[in-house]
This record gives C-alpha cells, sequence and structure tokens, in this order.
C-alpha cells in the first residue's frame, strides 16, 4: 500500500503540461509507428528527425516546435544512404542537434537509449528507433510471446516515463494480414500496442503517392488523415489536420464509385448539416427521383448516413468510416526495469 495515494493529494498536484513532437500527432512518451515495407516509413522519421531538431515543420504544415535534442538510430540504414536522403529532402544545413546511430551492439540498445536520454535533462530530447525487429529479442524460457512484447514495450516505455517530456518514436513493421481495426495491423501480440502510449499506421498502396495515417493515443486526439509521398518527403493533403481528415473521409466514401455517384456523395460531404433529394438534384441538375436512388443506394452501402427520412448526411468524422478501437487494453503484468530486460 506505500506506492497508492489519495484523490485529494492527486488534486492538489501541479503537473507540467504535456509536451508534444508533433502537436496533435505525437505526444511525449513511447509511440509505435507501425507500416508494411517499403512504405516510406523511414523517410518520415528522417523528415520528423531534422524538423523536430531544427524547430521546422513536419508534414509540410505542423511546426514542431523549439529544437530539441534527437537521436535517430537508423539500424537499416548505412551513413551514405542517410546522408542521400537528407540531400532529398532538401538539407543543405545540418542541425546541431540531430545525432544517428546505425548499429548497436546485441543487448545494447535500451542502455543506449537510457544513457543518451539522460544526457539531455529538461531539454525534451527524442530517440527513434528503426526498426524495433533490429533489436526485438527472443522470448526468454517458459515466457509467451506477449509476455516477451510487452517486457520490452514496457521497459522501452520506463526510459522515456522516468525523463518528462522525453519521447521515444519505435518504428516497427505491420503483420501481413490487416483487419479493418488499424490497431490489427501491428505486428507481434497486443504486448507491443498495449505498452505504447501511442500508435501510429502510415498506409501507401504500391506504386502511389496517396496514403493514411492513423493515429490513436492516450494523450492524443484519436483521428486519419490524408497524407501523400512526393520525392521523399510526406506531406498533409490539406492545410491542417482537420482538412487532411476531411480529404481521406472524401477519398473513402467515394472510392469505387462511378462519377455521378461519386458526386452525390461529394456533395452530401460538403454539406454536414443534411441535403434531401431536392437539394442534390437542383445543385447536380439531377431529376428528384435519380438524386433519391442515388442517395439511398449510396446509404445503403454505408458511404452516407440518413438520421432521419429524407435527411442525408455525411458519415461523420473519419474515424467512422472505417472502425476505431478504444483505447489499448494495458496488461496487469508490472512494468519491467533495464535489467529484468536485459
Amino acid at each position: 500500500m506505500s506506492q497508492t495515494f489519495s484523490a485529494v493529494w492527486l488534486m492538489e498536484q501541479e503537473f507540467p503540461p504535456l509536451q508534444y513532437v508533433v502537436p496533435g500527432v505525437i505526444p511525449e512518451g513511447m509511440t509505435l509507428l507501425v507500416a508494411a515495407p517499403k512504405t516510406g516509413k523511414s523517410w518520415l522519421v528522417l523528415d520528423l528527425a531534422v524538423a523536430v531538431s531544427s524547430g521546422s515543420s513536419i508534414l509540410e504544415t505542423i511546426h514542431t516546435g523549439p529544437a530539441r535534442p534527437v537521436l535517430y538510430l537508423a539500424l537499416e540504414d548505412g551513413p551514405r544512404r542517410l546522408q542521400d536522403r537528407l540531400r532529398v529532402l532538401g538539407v543543405t544545413h545540418a542541425p546541431h542537434r540531430l545525432f544517428f546511430g546505425t548499429s548497436v551492439p546485441q543487448g545494447d540498445v535500451l542502455s543506449t537509449i537510457q544513457a543518451w536520454v539522460d544526457d539531455f535533462p529538461g531539454e525534451n530530447p527524442v530517440v527513434i528507433l528503426d526498426t524495433l525487429g533490429k533489436v526485438m529479442p527472443s522470448a526468454q524460457a517458459g515466457e509467451s510471446d506477449y509476455q516477451r512484447d510487452y517486457r520490452v514495450g514496457g521497459a522501452l516505455k520506463g526510459i522515456v516515463d522516468g525523463n518528462p517530456g522525453a519521447a521515444l518514436i519505435v518504428v516497427h513493421h505491420t503483420r501481413k494480414a490487416q483487419g479493418d481495426d488499424f490497431l490489427d495491423s501491428v505486428s507481434g501480440t497486443q504486448g507491443l500496442a498495449g505498452s505504447a502510449d501511442s500508435i501510429l499506421v502510415l498506409r501507401r498502396g504500391r506504386a502511389e503517392s496517396a496514403g493514411s495515417l492513423s493515429v490513436t493515443s492516450r494523450d492524443a486526439a484519436e483521428g486519419q488523415y490524408q497524407v501523400e509521398l512526393v520525392d521523399g518527403k510526406w506531406r498533409l493533403d490539406g492545410n491542417d489536420l482537420k482538412s487532411a481528415a476531411a480529404a481521406l473521409a472524401e477519398t473513402r466514401t467515394t472510392s469505387g464509385l462511378g462519377e455521378r455517384s461519386a458526386e452525390v456523395v461529394s456533395y452530401v460531404n460538403e454539406n454536414p448539416a443534411g441535403v434531401r433529394a431536392a437539394d442534390v438534384a437542383e445543385a447536380l441538375r439531377l431529376t428528384s427521383k435519380d438524386a433519391g436512388t442515388y442517395l439511398l443506394r449510396a446509404f445503403e452501402s454505408g458511404r452516407i448516413n440518413r438520421p432521419t427520412r429524407g435527411l442525408y448526411t455525411p458519415v461523420g468524422s473519419v474515424g467512422t468510416v472505417g472502425t476505431l478501437s478504444e483505447e489499448p487494453t494495458q496488461s496487469a503484468l508490472p512494468t519491467p526495469t533495464l535489467e529484468e530486460v536485459a
């Protein structure tokens, strides 16, 4: 009982404000960035490392705030590739607060991250581990895969938990089979997802520039945003997160439709207060009968809502287009120490 505290004590405390690496997307703590191979996740985190260490913008629109020290453990790349990519990203003057590591001795990744974070007390340091698979240990004797995943994830999280304001971004691969819930795409067991404070899932079709970035977090707002990869640089499809969410909703609700059906759904999406068949008929130069038919088909396919008879509205936030999970459930297992993980 020595670790308990009263509600009265809790309400009397003054905690420092939450620090964001990327406002609205990546808060302090441990974040899992999950994507399939060759999706462009390493381009994203390299651009993130440059932006955060120089105090500039990521996704071309979101300012990251004052410059912070950043350690990018690029364990799948070498110095030459990193230099080439920095040049592609347009870096001409290297940020003084950006550091790289391309190899970590087996079993030393936790102590390496811990020592580096400890070198910058009060400076909100950021570490990017790319990728977790390069340093993931095997399960110990008698340990299930879930227990191994939670043990490792908990130890990584413990480093930044002990350094308020610090952030650790862990790059990980998606599983081959993916469900409707984007959290199901995290490779491995739910032990990893359960130990993270935030999870980002980056998706992009092969040979396509457009993609999506899905976010769930204990601290940041959940959301799904349309993004685009152009010449190695990721950008939001829009001027801010709200417009990027609307762009993704538009894409998802009109994908696979014929031209006229897509126009009808787009018109509904542009009018959140709702429209009726007569409104659509007038705006798109259709007969009222045809407008009603298009609206009914779109409603029956789940592309728009019908809150009351004859009134059609957008499906709502982009999160309702797919399936958003509740916050990952924490296991009852205790958070391990560095010594227990090693």
